[in-house]
């Protein structure tokens, strides 16, 4: 009898650049956040160093993950040209930049795709009660706001990344809404790429504490997601939320297929890190399942990137074929 061919589990190789942790947000449950005027921006020089020492590693993805600056502040337009030289510079380098940054305007999001081959955005929760609680002093999180993020990004033909986070107060119910919400704007515009279903977990500098998600209620959410959304948009679990180790494979029987960007650190939740990739190799194939890398934009998006970005798409597809970028991939970790 012919053996069964493992399944396909994939992973972007990450590295993670923050311009700045000052956010004028203030989510109760926020371990990554630091008030405004006390966190340096991240330079063009220090970020070169950065990504300088990456550049012999099987590192793909540089995810650009920021605190919000006011859109009213007179740094809002620098904030925005920083995030830009940062991609800029990434591509320069050899890397494929992913921005997410929070909401932006519809001229901002223009003026970043020349520099990204995809984008980013978690909708959270669509139930507007959660602006009396745990978004109480969070004005971009309001659901009219970051449903526009979807909507625009569909019109502007950006590969785009949406999901859930799970345990902040929300139902259910709230999934189900918000799930329908991304299936939607998906059925129209067709560029959602991957939804993430991420299950809060306590950190040590976040203001209020939760009661952790239950393994239980996660598993009805992936299950949710996948009778809700569409066969073409890919479910993704981030792994070191996902305790312990045997809850994660659960997780892939229950129809997830990617695992995210894996990355020295985890910014947002700097409690949790990743295991690295040789270790989730290991771990996977044990149970039959087979860790591949990915970039950061999926193939049938690459016709709508432009021509400046599609040498870089193209050097790195060809890259992925070669089983030397493997091994090399499975001795890497990239380290600060």
């Amino acid at each position: 009898m012919a053996a069964i061919a493992p399944q396909t589990i994939t992973y972007s190789p990450a590295y993670t650049l923050v311009p700045t942790y000052e956010c004028f947000n203030r989510c109760t449950y926020c371990n990554f956040r630091h008030d405004p005027g006390k966190s340096e921006w991240l330079s063009i020089d220090q970020a070169r160093t950065r990504l300088r020492g990456l550049q012999s590693q099987a590192v793909i993805e540089i995810l650009i993950l920021s605190g919000e600056v006011h859109p009213k502040s007179l740094r809002r337009r620098a904030w925005v040209q920083r995030i830009y030289d940062l991609c800029a510079l990434a591509l320069e380098m050899g890397f494929l930049p992913h921005t997410n940054v929070g909401p932006l305007s519809f001229e901002e999001m223009l003026y970043l795709k020349q520099v990204n081959v995809s984008m980013g955005l978690m909708l959270e929760q669509l139930t507007p009660k959660l602006l009396k609680t745990v978004h109480r002093y969070a004005p971009s999180k309001r659901p009219a706001v970051r449903l526009q993020q979807l909507i625009w990004a569909g019109k502007l033909q950006i590969p785009f990344t949406t999901g859930l986070l799970l345990g902040i107060g929300e139902t259910e119910a709230d999934w189900w809404q918000t799930l329908s919400a991304i299936a939607h704007i998906h059925q129209q515009w067709g560029h959602i790429q991957e939804v993430i279903l991420q299950p809060h977990q306590t950190g040590r500098t976040q203001i209020e504490s939760r009661d952790q998600l239950s393994f239980e209620r996660f598993k009805t959410a992936i299950l949710m997601a996948h009778e809700i959304l569409p066969p073409d948009i890919t479910l993704q679990i981030p792994p070191n939320l996902v305790n312990p180790q045997a809850a994660l494979l659960t997780c892939l029987e229950l129809g997830a297929r990617d695992i995210g960007g894996i990355g020295p650190k985890d910014e947002v939740n700097p409690d949790y890190p990743h295991l690295q990739q040789p270790a989730l190799s290991r771990l996977l194939a044990a149970h039959g399942w087979q860790l591949k890398p990915r970039l950061p934009v999926y193939p049938q998006y690459d016709d709508w990137l432009s021509a400046h970005l599609r040498p870089a798409i193209n050097q790195w597809r060809q890259r992925l074929t070669n089983p030397a970028f493997a091994s090399v991939s499975a001795l890497s970790s990239p380290s600060y």
